[in-house]
């Protein structure tokens, strides 16, 4: 089932699909990525779940208001939806700046989050220099100017003559600049330390070995805010594992729905 959500006057695309009646299972993506990232994950995924993807404002389908965004209108936009779905208790899946919103959107709302999967995030992601640079080479040169370094630090090498490579390409390089630059203005002024470390629920953090955004020892440190959160390395992945590496992803993601109850 695919529909638009007029929230807050912005209107989210998003689909939700599987079982109507099963446990919601929530994914949010990657910047510059949109819903299509969790494509290759969901097919290997149980049965009977209800299955919620969205594209983030300024990415997909969704709109792209100008101006800078801040963590608060991307934790927003979320809870809005799950509101409007009226889902509650969801397992929250999110890979990097989705990551980041999941955890914002815990502290927030607890009562539409049972539990994280937290892949290749952190509390704080790089410097606000380090993305204020980056915004001034989007506008300097668009999305080309900044594809092959993102890409570079995403996937390994020997990824790079993959399809699912390509794919990831074309949908960084159409992601709206307005949209792009709004969410790194979002993540560089955001650090979610003391709201993530008074956290207290059941949690999986997810890294690649081979990540050159957020390397292994940033999602542990992350996952180590969480008392009993359990943190998987999957060997051979980079930034987005549920691209290079979706069986391995899918698998990891599997165990924890069956060790929470969620399946």
């Amino acid at each position: 089932m695919r529909m638009p959500g007029d929230i807050g006057g912005i209107v989210l695309h998003y689909l939700d699909e599987g079982d109507p009646g099963g446990a919601p299972l929530l994914f949010l993506h990657a910047l510059g990525t949109d819903l299509h990232l969790w494509d290759a994950v969901l097919p290997l995924l149980p049965p009977g779940l209800r299955v919620i993807r969205v594209d983030l404002r300024g990415h997909g389908r969704s709109p792209c208001p100008a101006g800078e965004y801040y963590m608060g209108d991307l934790v927003g936009d979320v809870a809005a939806l799950l509101d409007r779905l009226k889902v509650r208790e969801a397992m929250v899946v999110g890979v990097s700046l989705g990551g980041m919103i999941a955890q914002g959107l815990a502290a927030e709302r607890l009562d539409q989050v049972r539990a994280l999967v937290l892949s290749n995030t952190a509390t704080k992601i790089g410097t606000s220099q380090i993305w204020r640079d980056r915004m001034e080479q989007l506008r300097a040169g668009g999305m080309a100017a900044l594809g092959a370094a993102t890409l570079a630090r995403w996937f390994p090498r020997r990824f790079h003559d993959d399809p699912a490579f390509a794919a990831t390409r074309a949908r960084l390089l159409s992601t709206p600049v307005e949209g792009y630059l709004g969410c790194c203005a979002a993540i560089a002024e955001t650090d979610l330390y003391e709201s993530t470390a008074r956290l207290r629920l059941p949690t999986l953090a997810i890294a690649g070995s081979e990540d050159g955004s957020t390397p292994p020892d940033m999602v542990r440190e992350t996952a180590g805010l969480i008392p009993g959160s359990r943190f998987c390395l999957i060997r051979g992945a980079g930034h987005l594992p549920c691209v290079d590496r979706p069986r391995d992803f899918a698998a990891a993601l599997t165990t924890f729905l069956t060790e929470t109850g969620h399946v």
